[in-house]
């Protein structure tokens, strides 16, 4: 058995039953961040406690030969480069790097400084034996035998520039989008709304374009996702709203508003901050040849549960391509790797 299972499961305690009651760390973390707010921070510790439950880490770790991780050292120090669109989106990279018995370097991003700190706490608290295991650099990585890195188009190149010569895995921009059928249900159309609005949509696996049926009703959508209109009320998402709208009104654009979302029928695939993108289709068979096109820009694709035949269809043209139903994209299982590369199978490796 992984010596770190037990620390795992404790960890995954603390994030469902403490963390959100700490009230100083949430202040903490939203006066960094604006974007992370109470709401914001605590679902992503219940996504991460869930994520950690004691059968799903036996699942988990028996998907591989792992080492001991607390009692043996492999010598490897693994850097990690963390982003900051979300609440500890670089978490599952650190744990995988300790689950493959490596040090970690972690760099955080400037917009989550606050939470990886304190989680690494917890761990050390709760295991004694991981003290030093995690080092956060403020400055220069260092020597590193291996590289996760996440961030923009942009850093790709420096990225790549400075550890492209060692082994790496280097993440950028992916998106999430949803397919609907007309079949969905009132309660179903409700969970693609947590998959749009959660953490107000600034995630890889976030929904940021819907395709439609052709004669879909919208205003099926609109009375789903009332329940979101509290968005209106934070100052970053409301000045993203009230941005589009008037960029897009000047620009003559056709849109539909409901005071928090702005819908414009769209080809492109990531749309910003408080609006949804959607496109209308009318052949199943032509929208699964986009999105196997589109696959590298995709980091999921939902639809309803009962829609068998689709996601069949998809997953014989782009195997790669992950697939969840409405409501689970922020819901992360540890198995589920960001851009489809199993992080424990690449730091086994090192």
């Amino acid at each position: 058995m992984n010596s770190l299972k037990p620390a795992l499961t404790k960890l995954g305690i603390w994030f469902r039953e403490k963390a959100h009651t700490e009230s100083e760390l949430l202040r903490l973390a939203e006066a960094n961040n604006g974007w992370f707010t109470k709401e914001s921070v605590s679902k992503s510790f219940q996504s991460h406690g869930d994520s950690l439950r004691e059968e799903h880490i036996d699942k988990w770790f028996e998907e591989y030969d792992l080492p001991d991780a607390i009692h043996a050292d492999s010598g490897k120090r693994i850097g990690i480069i963390m982003a900051g669109n979300l609440p500890l989106v670089g978490l599952h990279d650190m744990l995988c790097a300790l689950v493959a018995g490596h040090k970690v370097a972690v760099k955080t991003s400037r917009d989550d400084t606050v939470l990886p700190k304190r989680v690494v706490q917890e761990i050390e608290s709760i295991e004694p034996a991981l003290k030093g295991r995690i080092e956060f650099v403020e400055g220069k990585l260092g020597a590193v035998d291996a590289l996760i890195a996440t961030g923009s188009s942009n850093t790709m190149r420096y990225f790549d520039a400075y550890f492209g010569h060692i082994p790496h895995v280097f993440r950028t921009q992916r998106t999430g989008v949803a397919v609907l059928d007309g079949e969905e249900s009132e309660e179903e159309l409700k969970m693609l709304g947590e998959d749009m609005f959660t953490h107000f949509g600034l995630g890889c696996r976030s929904t940021t374009k819907v395709f439609l049926p052709t004669d879909f009703d919208l205003d099926r959508c609109f009375a789903a996702w009332v329940s979101w209109s509290f968005l209106a009320n934070n100052n970053k998402y409301a000045n993203n709203y009230d941005y589009h709208k008037a960029i897009w009104l000047l620009n003559r654009e056709e849109l539909i508003e409901n005071g928090f979302l702005l819908v414009k029928e769209d080809k492109n695939w990531v749309s910003p901050v408080g609006t949804l993108f959607v496109e209308r289709y009318d052949d199943v068979g032509e929208l699964i040849k986009k999105l196997s096109d589109y696959k590298d820009g995709l980091q999921l694709v939902t639809s309803r549960s009962g829609a068998k035949e689709f996601t069949k269809e998809l997953a014989v043209l782009a195997p790669s391509i992950s697939q969840q139903d409405l409501g689970l994209a922020q819901c992360p299982s540890l198995s589920d790797y960001a851009d489809g590369v199993d992080s424990v199978e690449f730091l086994l490796k090192i």
